[in-house]
């Protein structure tokens, strides 16, 4: 091969691994990379042991799920159907109201961490509606993530059972 035939070859070459996409060339996002953004929350189901399977937030619930580049996350989970107050002032619920909104909503936040190998994200709690999971370590196996969709299972919920999470990204 003469000089010219080599860096036309080289040229060609060239050319192609620059038009080739970004996705083809570099590697695959880590998972945590994957996780970044948020989520809303498509169905939550528990097992309970030795009882049918319980839909705490209802059939159609609603809720967030947010986590950021830098390991915090934020959790907001709610019924569509909560009762209003009826004295309007969130600080003096009558004793029915304040039951089916405790036993009806959750929000809390922290930091997370991914092990990539085991597909375990781990969330340390640092606020939550619910006290018991302050300053825990709660473990949520992921068993699918797609661009726009994140399944994953809660093996150690604090209430007994296993809970079954589905989100989609939001738009």
């Amino acid at each position: 091969m003469n000089r010219r035939s080599v860096l036309g070859l080289c040229a060609i070459t060239g050319l192609g691994l620059a038009l080739l996409p970004a996705s083809a060339v570099s590697q695959q996002k880590s998972l945590k990379e994957q996780l970044v953004g948020t989520w809303t929350m498509v169905s939550w189901e528990q097992d309970v042991p030795n009882g049918p399977k319980f839909q705490r937030f209802g059939a159609n619930p609603k809720g967030f799920n947010i986590f950021d580049a830098n390991g915090r996350f934020f959790m907001m989970f709610a019924r569509p159907d909560l009762p209003k107050i009826a004295s309007k002032n969130p600080s003096n619920p009558t004793p029915e109201e304040a039951k089916a909104i405790v036993a009806g909503a959750i929000g809390y936040f922290g930091t997370y961490t991914v092990d990539e190998g085991t597909k375990v994200v781990t969330l340390r709690v640092e606020a939550s509606s619910f006290p018991n999971q302050l300053e825990s370590d709660q473990k949520r196996t992921i068993t699918s993530l797609t661009g726009d969709e994140l399944k994953y299972q809660n093996t150690t919920a604090l209430t007994g059972g296993q809970i079954y999470y589905v989100f989609k990204r939001a738009k």
